[in-house]
C-alpha cells in the first residue's frame, strides 16, 4: 500500500501535468515582457466618464455606426470531434469577461487544514438571501484542497481582491500540495470570522462568510463517467466592509476603495478605473420618440 507521502506527491505531479497542458504562459520569457511595459500607474484614479453615446435614441441599435455589421463571424462546436477540452476553456475564459474573483478561506472538516485560493468561476445569483455560485474543476470524488474542505465541513469565507494585494492572491494559485497553508506562502493576514470557522482575509476590503447550500457535479462530454467540475452554491450569512470604503447606510460600496481586481482571459487581470453610468429605462419614454409608432408596431411582432 502507497503511503500517504507517496499519493501526495503523484497527486502534484497529476497536476503539474495538467497545468502544463493548458500552457496559460503566451510568453517564452514573462519575466522579460513584464519588464519591457510601462511601470503600474500609482497615480490613476477611479473617475466617472459619460457614456460611449449619451445622445441614444430607441430603435438606434449599436453605436459604432454599424462597423461590427460588417464583420463576419465563426461558427465553433464545442464538442467538435478531435478538440480538446482546453480549448473550450481558454476561448470561454477569454470571452466572460471581466470576471469577480472569488478569493476563498476554507479549513477542513476536521480544522487541520486550511486552504486559501481564487476562482475566477465566481459570480452571486441571487440576494434574499444572498446567495454565491462559484465553479470549481474535477468532481468530488477527486477533490482537493478548497472543494474538499467546503465539502466536509459545509463553509468558508469569500473575500473580494483589491489591487493593494493582488501579487498576494495570486500566489496562493500555486499547485501546493493539500495541507499546505497558502497563508504563510503569501503573506495574507488572517481575521476572525463570527459565524463560520475559516478566517478572512484581513487585507480584504470585502469579505462573505458562507454556508454551503448545494453542490452539484458536471458529467464530462470529452470523457464520458469523469465529473469535470463542480457547482458550489453558498449561502452569505455575515458581511464585512472596511469603513472607509461602505457608506452610512451600509448599502454600497465605494468603487474607488475596493479598486477591484477582475480576470480575462489566460494570464490576464483587469483593473477597474473608471465608469459611467445609465438610467434603467422607462417603457412609457417610447412614446416621446420621434419614430415611436413605428417603433412599437416592429416590437408587436415575433
Amino acid at each position: 500500500m502507497s503511503s500517504s507521502s507517496d499519493q501526495d506527491a503523484v497527486a502534484l505531479a497529476a497536476r503539474t501535468a495538467h497545468e502544463a497542458s493548458i500552457k496559460r504562459n503566451p510568453h517564452p520569457d514573462f519575466k522579460s515582457v513584464e519588464d519591457s511595459r510601462p511601470d503600474w500607474e500609482e497615480k490613476s484614479a477611479w473617475h466617472y466618464t459619460k457614456t460611449r453615446q449619451p445622445g441614444w435614441q430607441w430603435g438606434q441599435g449599436g453605436s459604432d455606426g454599424g462597423a461590427s455589421l460588417e464583420r463576419k463571424h465563426v461558427e465553433i462546436d464545442p464538442h467538435e470531434p478531435g478538440r480538446p477540452p482546453t480549448f473550450n476553456y481558454k476561448l470561454l475564459i477569454s470571452a466572460i469577461v471581466p470576471r469577480p474573483i472569488g478569493f476563498l478561506s476554507t479549513l477542513s472538516g476536521d480544522g487541520t487544514s486550511s486552504n486559501l485560493a481564487p476562482f475566477s468561476y465566481t459570480n452571486m445569483v441571487n440576494h434574499d438571501p444572498p446567495v454565491f455560485a462559484i465553479g470549481i474543476s474535477g468532481g468530488l470524488a477527486t477533490a482537493k484542497d478548497t472543494l474538499a474542505n467546503i465539502a466536509s465541513s459545509k463553509e468558508c469565507v469569500l473575500n473580494i481582491i483589491s489591487e493593494h494585494f493582488i501579487e498576494a492572491a495570486n500566489a496562493t494559485s500555486v499547485n501546493a500540495p493539500y495541507g499546505t497553508s497558502e497563508w504563510a506562502l503569501s503573506g495574507l493576514h488572517k481575521a476572525p470570522s463570527t459565524f463560520v470557522k475559516p478566517a478572512r482575509v484581513k487585507e480584504a476590503i470585502f469579505s462573505v462568510e458562507c454556508k454551503l447550500m448545494e453542490l452539484r457535479e458536471f458529467d464530462s462530454r470529452a470523457q464520458p463517467g469523469k465529473k469535470s467540475g463542480t457547482l458550489v452554491l453558498l449561502e452569505g450569512v455575515n458581511f464585512w466592509a472596511r469603513e472607509d470604503a461602505i457608506n452610512e447606510e451600509r448599502n454600497i460600496i465605494d468603487p474607488s476603495v475596493l479598486r477591484p481586481v477582475s480576470r480575462l482571459g489566460g494570464i490576464t487581470y483587469g483593473r477597474t478605473l473608471e465608469g459611467f453610468e445609465l438610467l434603467r429605462p422607462n417603457f412609457s419614454s417610447v412614446d416621446g420618440a420621434e419614430n415611436s409608432k413605428d417603433l412599437l408596431e416592429k416590437a408587436s411582432k415575433p
